[in-house]
């Protein structure tokens, strides 16, 4: 059970980070980790929640044997509170939410069961909370991707895993527009063009044309709502042949072609060692603190913890 202090009655709000991407094998739970490692070591209390469901391994990527219980503990409601479930780690101040032993059948989860588990998570009385999601666009991870508007997107620099990264990201706008029109007032004909079972071929942009058609009131409500997101993009396993400048091209493409702004926080260089250190089921930050990696992925977790590298607060204050 995780020890997280709580001052008087009020309980703090974390700051939660979905990281998704659409496909699998780009290293969303080594990013996870590493970033979950280097916050906690920064003094800030982290919970990490495997939501990789039916397929959990974020217990490996922390070099620990996977917890006797977990998630499958606050589902099937023997424990009153999530944060009850969080079971500690290798390192101070971290905590791993583990959906390891859950049956296989918690890759269908129930509508009921999906919402009680967002409520919980925004509820968790950490200073950050990482979610590692799993691959595909079904609809569990991209709404647990919605459970905060703060998304990271991991990818690799390889044509096929950014095009997924791309696929992903309008499956989370389409996903949040059609919420939006389900659970607000719109034009009658606009929520019939949208909801009609024919609109799955529908993208982001023609929903918003749509709006626009049939209720033009509604279309800056629909770009307020959708400009709250401030998704951010990882770029993993970058080798030195790949485009150095590709993560910003990528994030000029989003920044123009969506309503949200996009940051891109860096790229992580490829290093064989990191399946040395899965095999090893070792922590990699731990285990090459002086890595060229390790050194990215730290200021990866700076820029999360303050918006920019430590270096730069450090000259601003001289």
């Amino acid at each position: 059970m995780a020890s997280v202090e709580k001052f008087g009655d009020i309980e703090p709000m974390p700051k939660i980070y979905p990281i998704g991407g659409g496909k699998g094998g780009v290293g969303k739970s080594f990013v996870v980790a590493s970033l979950g490692a280097l916050l906690a070591r920064n003094g800030r209390t982290v919970a990490l929640i495997d939501l990789d469901l039916g397929a959990s391994n974020l217990h490996t990527f922390l070099g620990m044997p996977a917890p006797k219980d977990g998630l499958n503990r606050f589902l099937n409601k023997h424990a009153a509170t999530l944060e009850s479930t969080a079971a500690p780690t290798p390192v101070t101040n971290l905590f791993l939410i583990s959906s390891s032993t859950c049956s296989m059948e918690i890759a269908n989860l129930f509508y009921a069961q999906k919402i009680k588990l967002i409520n919980a998570i925004k509820k968790l009385p950490f200073d950050y909370v990482l979610i590692d999601l799993g691959a595909g666009t079904n609809f569990n991870t991209l709404d647990f991707f919605l459970t905060s508007n703060k998304g990271v997107f991991v990818c690799t620099p390889e044509p096929t895993s950014i095009e997924n990264a791309f696929r992903f990201i309008k499956a989370v706008y389409l996903r949040k527009i059609k919420q939006l029109i389900k659970r607000h007032d719109f034009d009658a004909q606009a929520k019939a063009a949208v909801l009609d079972t024919a609109s799955n071929a529908l993208t982001a942009q023609d929903i918003i044309d749509i709006v626009a058609t049939y209720d033009p009131e509604k279309e800056s409500f629909f770009k307020a709502h959708i400009g709250r997101f401030h998704f951010k993009l990882v770029l993993n396993q970058f080798r030195k042949n790949a485009d150095a400048g590709l993560g910003n091209k990528i994030e000029t493409v989003c920044n123009r072609h969506f309503y949200s702004p996009f940051e891109f926080l860096g790229g992580v260089a490829f290093d064989e060692r990191v399946i040395d250190s899965i095999y090893a089921k070792k922590l990699y930050v731990k285990n090459y603190p002086a890595t060229a990696t390790t050194m990215e992925l730290k200021l990866i977790a700076e820029l999360l913890t303050n918006g920019q590298p430590a270096s730069s607060l450090l000259q601003q204050a001289l």
